[in-house]
């Protein structure tokens, strides 16, 4: 080998430079335009008067004992929930990362529909199963409604999938052998699994950590229904503010401090946590699963398996059963309802059932947008130095911690102007639903991407492949299944959204979420029954997505 010539260094150095910053101009026009403008727009009309800025009232609102209340309820409710669907989750990871069981694929979609579902949906269903006249009402006489601990059970119900789809992803690519070959030098079964396998893991399980710390922290739709008054996030608040007293100022100050909280913990994580990563061996995934061996191995899939019966599907057949239970008895009698937008009593311009088109749409739109720029964002953070990295990591998580409320009343306010007037364009909603996506297809590709060998790189750059070809050649393939995987995630998040969305869903084409809301929002029997009808047809749409990814093959194993 001869010596590089004088400068190749600086040369080489200035073009990854130069490759960084075109993989992050994408994402940073589309954050600056569909997030920061929104949100700074909304907040500027809650804290101006005319031409002058109220800066007084965020004191007042700062001050008030009632925000401190808040606050502190909102943060350790979120900790509480994290640490209790980690603890619950975790063997879940494990039992889809390494055993092979009949119906896996199938229990794996089933697992993910939580998380997609809208939160007054499931709201209503943990209200059923733990409210007055609910199941535990029946069996024992015990009501858990406005108690905390139905809070905590629905998040684990909604945040399980986040916790086995983005630590098992990476947990099923490590080589076993590793561990076994600890255990062949004498250090025990636990031992072994906390020098070997924890730390290749922590960086999956703090990106897991985080995102329901996020999705928990700014909780709407749980804490609204299951909380009753005794209980308010920071994002109920802002609700109330916003929607029923009209006090714009005050949920302005509220949403700076929601977006200041989140902004600390986004900081905390990239000095901490990110440091831990390394790169790993990764195999593949038809070599790690195996059948269940021996009493402790399938006394765990058991326990695993009896969780998920009880906190996931036990709610799911509520909405079910509340959709065939008509008036006359079981049947389909909500179902041909949503045919009629007459039937439905003036709630829609068009039939209910014209919403499934509507959300798939959208939905296909807004992943398509989450995995291109998520993807650019993924590998401009594939390096971690530097403040700059850390800064824009930061960012793309921004939106899972800002209010839902904000970002749909900031998009009414600020894309109304040309070249920006897009309220009366479709494409508004999968742009809208694409900012919750993206993160995902970052924290599920960046763990992946970082774990690559560098050498793999360099050895591709030595034999004259460009950037470009030598992530077509050398990173793709390896990552390919974690793309599968975020695209899932970005299409189930899509359908389910509904904070931003409600506001800015055109009448004439709700989406399955906003046509469940506007159905729960009025009196009757019919109109709610409709609703546990769409809900539930909502839960079969998701199933069937998911269950179609789960075919995507990108080895033998059949799965992602």
């Amino acid at each position: 080998m001869t010596d590089a010539p004088p400068g190749a260094a600086p040369r080489g150095g200035a073009r990854r430079t130069a490759t960084r910053l075109a993989l992050m101009a994408g994402p940073l026009a589309f954050f600056g335009i569909f997030f920061a403008y929104p949100v700074a727009a909304i907040v500027a009309r809650g804290l101006k008067d005319g031409d002058q800025w109220q800066l007084a009232r965020i004191g007042e609102v700062l001050g008030d004992p009632a925000t401190g209340h808040v606050l502190w309820f909102t943060t350790w409710q979120a900790a509480a929930s994290t640490a209790l669907t980690l603890l619950l989750a975790l063997p879940g990871a494990y039992v889809f990362a390494r055993f092979d069981f009949p119906g896996k694929q199938l229990l794996r979609a089933v697992v993910t529909i939580p998380f997609v579902l809208p939160t007054v949906v499931a709201g209503s269903a943990f209200l059923a199963l733990l409210g007055r006249g609910g199941l535990l009402d029946e069996l024992w006489g015990v009501r858990l409604d406005t108690t905390v601990w139905a809070i905590l059970l629905a998040h684990v119900f909604f945040n399980y999938a986040v916790v086995v789809r983005t630590v098992g992803g990476l947990w099923a690519q490590l080589d076993p052998r590793q561990e076994e070959a600890a255990r062949v030098l004498g250090a025990g079964r636990l031992t072994a699994w906390r020098r070997i396998t924890l730390p290749a893991l922590a960086p999956a399980v703090a990106a897991a950590a985080l995102m329901v710390f996020l999705f928990t922290f700014t909780s709407f739709g749980v804490v609204q229904i299951l909380g009753g008054p005794r209980y308010a996030t920071l994002e109920v608040e802002i609700y109330q503010q916003t929607a029923q007293l009209l006090d714009l100022p005050t949920a302005a100050v509220l949403t700076l401090l929601q977006f200041l909280a989140v902004a600390v913990l986004l900081l905390v994580h990239a000095r901490t946590v990110r440091r831990r990563e390394a790169t790993l061996r990764l195999v593949d995934a038809a070599r790690t699963a195996r059948r269940p061996r021996g009493a402790a191995q399938w006394t765990l899939l058991a326990s695993v398996l009896a969780v998920i019966a009880l906190l996931l599907i036990l709610p799911l057949a509520v909405l079910v059963e509340r959709s065939l239970d008509g008036p006359d008895g079981y049947g389909l009698t909500y179902y041909r309802a949503l045919a009629s937008a007459g039937g439905t009593a003036g709630t829609f311009v068009v039939a209910p059932l014209e919403a499934i088109g509507n959300s798939l749409a959208y939905a296909a739109a807004a992943t398509a947008v989450a995995v291109v720029i998520g993807s650019l964002a993924a590998a401009a953070l594939t390096r971690r130095e530097g403040r700059l990295v850390r800064g824009f990591d930061a960012l793309l998580m921004l939106p899972l911690g800002t209010s839902a409320v904000t970002v749909g009343f900031g998009f009414l306010i600020a894309l109304d102007e040309p070249p920006l007037d897009l309220r009366t364009s479709w494409i508004l909603v999968p742009l809208a639903q694409a900012l919750v996506g993206v993160p995902f297809v970052v924290r599920t590709v960046l763990p992946v991407l970082r774990a690559v060998d560098t050498r793999l790189r360099e050895a591709a750059a030595v034999l004259g492949a460009s950037p470009l070809r030598a992530w077509r050649e050398v990173d793709l393939p390896m990552v390919g299944r974690a793309l599968a995987v975020a695209a899932g995630f970005a299409f189930a998040v899509s359908l389910g959204e509904f904070g931003a969305t409600v506001f800015i869903a055109r009448p004439d084409s709700p989406t399955l979420p906003v046509a469940v809301a506007r159905l729960l929002g009025r009196p009757g029997a019919l109109n709610y029954g409709q609703a546990m009808a769409l809900s539930t047809i909502l839960m079969l749409v998701c199933a069937a997505a998911l269950l179609v990814l789960e075919r995507v093959r990108t080895d033998r194993t059949g799965e992602f």
